[in-house]
């Protein structure tokens, strides 16, 4: 399907995803990232590289990231030595990514019209995504849209991540919804897997991050180039 017609009269509520879908924030992955590996004595890690890391959450960015930049110089060790590594690594990362969250980063064009038309509609809202929830919140709140949202999951809210559709199916329970009426809205193979599982319909956004394939390519039910498309 390539492109998605929106009757809200099919849903009670909307799951929102964050990284790609919202807000483009690779800018502030990679300038976290890099201050890590400063940190680190590592070399840096080009922001075309990162995007391809990024939506499985931040633990697996940060191995994913040490991996990369390791393997010239390690080889097959490199995965070993990133093991090594990763508490330092993610206690760095922490610290840096709080300290710019936001501040490299931008909400596409479109989504607060979107988010307004859904809850104009009726429509209740949360936000779901694999960010640590102390990053996905303030986030939010910088680029203003947290007033849409009744919930915000990160991912360590729940016992597993996306594409494991456990998140979806506590969110639609925190929602009070069945997984049957509530969209799930994201950018990539994780959010469509997920929502596929836990039998939601979902409509992935043409733009954001798919771990370098086509996101059209994705077995979700439509695509749509900006959020405001949901107006």
């Amino acid at each position: 399907m390539t492109s998605f017609s929106f009757d809200p009269t099919r849903f009670d509520a909307a799951i929102v995803d964050l990284d790609g879908t919202m807000v483009d924030t690779l800018g502030d992955f990679a300038e976290a990232l890099n201050r890590m590996l400063r940190d680190l004595a590592l070399p840096p890690v080009a922001p075309a590289a990162i995007e391809l890391m990024v939506g499985k959450g931040s633990e697996h960015l940060i191995h994913s990231a040490l991996v990369h930049v390791m393997a010239p110089s390690e080889g097959a060790g490199a995965e070993a030595k990133a093991r090594a590594l990763f508490d330092r690594a993610w206690e760095r990362y922490q610290h840096h990514y709080l300290a710019i969250n936001g501040q490299h980063s931008a909400v596409y064009a479109g989504v607060a019209e979107g988010l307004k038309a859904l809850r104009a509609r009726g429509l209740r809202l949360a936000c779901l995504t694999n960010k640590p929830g102390s990053f996905a919140t303030p986030l939010l709140a910088a680029k203003g849209l947290d007033g849409f949202f009744e919930f915000v999951f990160g991912g360590d809210a729940f016992e597993r991540k996306k594409p494991d559709p456990l998140p979806l199916l506590k969110t639609c329970e925190a929602l009070g919804t069945s997984p049957a009426r509530t969209l799930m809205i994201g950018d990539s193979s994780n959010d469509a897997r997920a929502a596929r599982a836990a039998g939601c319909p979902v409509v992935l956004v043409s733009y954001g991050y798919n771990h370098g394939e086509p996101v059209r390519g994705v077995d979700a039910d439509g695509f749509v180039d900006s959020l405001a498309e949901l107006a």
